[in-house]
């Protein structure tokens, strides 16, 4: 059965789930402040700011499903409080509540914190280390408060087309990695990511919570020294730990129970065939 699908914040990711969504037979609706200059047959772009309630006065009624998915435009305490704690707000106030049957928000696993190299899944009391996880732990907990249901999606590292800053890194010999203690690494390829969003939002009876990560956890310095060989990059030297992340091996035996299958479950796969091309 087609849906009315609101994609509340609409960049890479967003994009990726509106093909799905549309090769599904939906109707789809893309919230950005700025709507790209490219036309992506099917998606009804709306011009709108989730962070200014005045601009949010035309949205469209009827909208069954919504799928909260913003990036922020600067890695700060106010932009995250305006767009994931405000903005989802606003967003819920200004929508038609009669029709919305699922709110689906794509948070992230930063609300986890560090448990040195322990094993984390939907049943692991969140901790977060920094004001992002933090922010989108508020966000997740005031979404869970309101009478329209809700799924959490908690996000590992994003991987993938585009997402090159690392091999930039490594080719320029900056990149580090702790060594002598072995941190952990947990990555998706935007593409699963996108598959899972899509995947939660026609599950007939989805959970209130879900991890999004692929099946293969990988300490730090395997990963990174994987792709510098890939790229014939020098390995990188021994340094800290990336800040405010924590070392955790996320596990995924819930959302894969539910039906998701990943493409790329091992992320070293993923990099070799993104590198390839």
């Amino acid at each position: 059965m087609a849906e009315r699908i609101l994609l509340a914040g609409c960049g890479d990711l967003g994009l990726r789930v509106a093909g799905r969504l549309l090769a599904q037979g939906d109707e789809v609706w893309a919230l950005r402040r700025r709507p790209p200059p490219e036309d992506v047959p099917g998606l009804r772009w709306l011009g709108a700011d989730l962070t200014a309630p005045h601009s949010l006065g035309s949205l469209p009624t009827g909208i069954t499903r919504v799928a909260y998915l913003p990036a922020p435009d600067a890695r700060d305490k106010a932009a995250y409080r305006a767009l994931f704690v405000e903005g989802l707000r606003q967003l819920l106030e200004a929508l038609d509540a009669s029709a919305l049957q699922q709110v689906l928000l794509v948070s992230s696993s930063a609300v986890y914190g560090e448990h040195d190299g322990d094993w984390v899944d939907e049943d692991t009391p969140p901790a977060p280390l920094g004001f992002n996880g933090a922010l989108l732990l508020e966000a997740e907990q005031w979404l869970a408060a309101q009478p329209v249901p809700s799924t959490v999606l908690r996000l590992a590292g994003l991987y993938g087309p585009g997402r090159l800053q690392l091999v930039e890194r490594l080719r320029a010999g900056t990149a580090r990695v702790p060594r002598l203690t072995p941190h952990w690494a947990n990555r998706i390829h935007v593409d699963d990511a996108a598959a899972a969003v899509v995947h939660l939002l026609r599950l007939p009876a989805p959970l209130p919570l879900y991890v999004g990560v692929d099946d293969t956890p990988l300490p730090l310095d395997e990963l990174y020294d994987f792709i510098a060989q890939l790229v014939d990059a020098p390995l990188p030297a021994e340094g800290p730990a990336p800040a405010g992340v924590g070392s955790k091996r996320l596990r995924n035996a819930r959302l894969r129970a539910s039906g998701w299958v990943p493409q790329w479950p091992d992320a070293r796969d993923g990099c070799a065939a993104l590198l390839s091309d």
